[in-house]
């Protein structure tokens, strides 16, 4: 069984799926891009600010789950300058303990939705 997991505190879907989804233990993230759940604009300005807010709307689905970052065991990254790579990894970074991260790939791609530079999605477990 499946239950969906909302929070207004990210941004709604653009399409039709939902933020994310808890089937026993697991929480599948769908990816988040930096859309800024109070304002609904895009957070462009620059490549870290734009990755902090794809991660803070990462960290607000997680805690709709009762769940934190110690909880995921597995992320996406799609990207669509690899020259981005490092200042991405830095912030991402900046949320989990290294010793414990998650497994991740990082894939640059050619184009993501409404022309974003990041998005991200998660896998956690209780």
């Amino acid at each position: 069984m499946k239950k969906v997991i909302t929070t207004s505190n990210a941004p709604a879907p653009i399409g039709p799926y939902n933020q994310a989804i808890l089937t026993g233990n697991t929480l599948y993230i769908s990816g988040q891009i930096a859309l800024d759940p109070a304002t609904g604009k895009l957070v462009l300005d620059n490549i870290k600010e734009e990755t902090t807010q794809v991660m803070q709307n990462l960290k607000a689905v997680l805690k709709a789950a009762n769940m934190t970052f110690e909880n995921v065991v597995k992320s996406s990254i799609f990207i669509s300058n690899m020259d981005d790579f490092s200042i991405i990894n830095d912030v991402y970074g900046s949320y989990f303990d290294e010793a414990k991260a998650p497994a991740r790939e990082t894939v640059q791609v050619a184009k993501l939705p409404k022309n974003v530079n990041v998005e991200i999605s998660m896998i956690a477990v209780i």
